[in-house]
């Protein structure tokens, strides 16, 4: 991963509470630790273990000390034969509470209070065997005692300073009643006393704390954790494609919108944005060197048609990395298509009222006209012309009232094969013979896609009459259905067998009021390109590969069904 990745998780696992959040949160942690131990969560044993190898060294430490006679009992009173036998004894006792902490043969709590209690018993014998407080030995169970505060919460840890203390009492007591010769050291077992209570004390605030610190982090990583996981959860699902690159442009993020909007399905962490999509690396570079807007549109190699793209700088000086949102450029298209339909109903209404309304009164005068008798054949040759300009001209207005009323896109699923049997059908009783021109092929047979059902059939007609009407002799149109391989998305194409298109026509066919024909008006193309837009559709002209059918091929691209999948789930 790269560097601004690790910072980027770094930060987000540093954000902890501290001063008086913590405070605050500290009755409630102990209340749910208190919970979580009554409902039988599993405590964390390593302290308790690491406290029982602790008891296992000390215990050989001291044995094989006095065994290679280098014990440190300084007193003359040193028993070695009872220290020996004591030290023995702790080593096994040690081996054994090991064992049974490994086995779990009790609760950790009931584990841990036995254990600290044998431990009293033990360096208590320590001492006494070593020769008394003079020996150094009775400083074990300071250790003791603070091993029992971190082990334990409340007043056990105060009951183990008051058991150290009375065992240290107990053994003075003894050597007064058994040893005259022995100078009793009251003073120094009470200042140990103190000792004592003041390490149980000072020990049992700090792991307090300190476990209330530990549960309170825990529950931030587990936030912290759940956090990322939504987060994760929301950008792999979003319809809108996030890259995120580093500072040497390395790809660490991409969900999976953007590997379809992209077409790169098997790209992986640490990838070179070159090496995965040349054309967005292009564009990221120029908007690093300031040559581009932070919004524009590419067309990538292998995914959709174009792509909307928009940078923004991320890193605390904005320089160290950079987020990419992908969008499919056909959604963009459709907002801006309803704009433009707005304005084109305004316009349509205007020419309503300014042209077709004149235009009647023209034909509805000619027509009269043609009724005289005293007309010759010249003159009944300029009426038919102005007969039929005007037809061509109310034909206009039609198409862009129609287009100035069009209606947002209600889409619903249909299967394309079923749907152009039932088109061809239509289409060849309204055509007569057009249906022994035209044939259609599929695959996969069953291809679904989303779309409205009536600009749908208004698309596929106006692409249907126009490749009759520039097919070559005899007519001939094909329709296909299949899905690209480049981007997974399904198509539906319509062809002919005519001559094609110019080069330089090629740009300009979708232009409204473009035709190459004198009795067309050039919006049929422009009208159907509008009603893919607003189904989140293309409509392209694609370069034909077919012998028979080597004239224009158009393609209507529709949105893709794994988005649309994604987004219903």
């Amino acid at each position: 991963m790269s560097d601004l990745a690790t910072r980027t998780q770094t930060r987000g696992r540093a954000s902890v509470l501290a001063g008086d959040e913590l405070h605050s949160h500290e009755a409630t942690l102990a209340a749910e630790q208190h919970g979580a131990g009554e409902q039988g969560a599993t405590p964390d044993r390593r302290p308790l273990l690491y406290f029982s190898l602790y008891r296992c060294a000390l215990a050989a430490v001291l044995l094989f000390g006095v065994l290679w006679r280098v014990s440190p009992g300084a007193s003359a009173y040193f028993d070695s034969d009872q220290f020996i036998g004591v030290t023995l004894a702790y080593l096994v006792y040690a081996v054994l509470a090991l064992i049974a902490l490994s086995q779990r043969w009790a609760r950790m709590d009931g584990q841990v209070v036995i254990q600290i209690f044998l431990d009293i018993i033990a360096i208590t014998l320590l001492v006494h065997a070593g020769g008394g407080l003079a020996s150094g030995f009775a400083l074990l169970l300071v250790v003791t005692v603070a091993g029992g505060s971190i082990l334990t919460q409340g007043r056990i840890a105060m009951l183990f300073a008051a058991l150290a203390s009375l065992a240290v009492l107990t053994q003075q007591i003894w050597i007064v009643m058994h040893e005259p010769l022995l100078v009793p050291q009251y003073t120094h077992a009470g200042l140990l006393g103190m000792a004592f209570f003041a390490t149980s004390l000072v020990i049992s605030a700090s792991a307090r704390r300190l476990r209330v610190t530990q549960a309170l982090a825990a529950r931030r990583g587990v936030d912290l954790a759940n956090l990322a996981e939504l987060n994760e959860h929301i950008i792999q699902r979003m319809q809108s494609g996030v890259m995120a690159l580093d500072e040497q442009r390395r790809i660490w993020l991409m969900n999976h919108s953007g590997q379809h909007l992209l077409g790169v399905p098997n790209w992986r962490i640490g990838d070179r944005l070159d090496d995965v999509a040349e054309p967005l690396a292009q564009a990221h570079r120029r908007w690093l060197s300031g040559d581009e807007r932070d919004s524009v549109q590419i067309e990538p190699i292998g995914g959709a048609l174009r792509v909307a793209v928009s940078f923004a700088r991320i890193g605390d000086d904005g320089g160290e990395g950079t987020v990419i949102f992908l969008e499919d450029a056909a959604a963009i298209n459709q907002r801006a298509q309803q704009l433009k339909l707005a304005a084109l109903g305004r316009l349509a209404g205007s020419i309503a009222h300014e042209i077709r309304n004149p235009l009647g009164a023209i034909s509805h005068a000619v027509q009269l006209v043609e009724e005289s008798a005293a007309l010759d054949d010249d003159d009944r040759r300029l009426t038919r012309i102005i007969h039929e300009n005007t037809a061509r001209m109310n034909t206009m207005v039609e198409n862009i009232l129609h287009m100035g009323r069009g209606r947002n896109a209600i889409a619903e699923t249909i299967v394309l094969r079923q749907w152009v049997a039932e088109f061809l059908v239509e289409f060849s009783a309204r055509r007569s013979g057009a249906g022994d021109g035209i044939d259609a092929q599929f695959e996969p047979l069953e291809l679904a896609v989303r779309v409205d059902r009536s600009q749908l059939h208004q698309i596929i007609w106006n692409l249907c009459d126009n490749a009759l009407q520039h097919a070559g002799d005899p007519p001939r149109v094909r329709i296909s259905v299949g899905v690209a391989e480049r981007n997974g998305r399904p198509y539906l194409d319509v062809a002919d067998n005519g001559v094609g298109i110019t080069a330089k026509e090629r740009d300009r066919v979708f232009e409204p009021f473009f035709t190459t024909r004198d009795q067309g008006t050039g919006l049929g193309l422009y009208i159907a390109r509008e009603l893919c837009e607003g189904n989140q559709a293309s409509l392209t002209l694609e370069d034909s590969c077919d012998t028979h059918y080597g004239g224009c091929r158009f393609r209507v691209t529709f949105q893709d069904p794994r988005r649309r999948a994604r987004a219903d789930s």
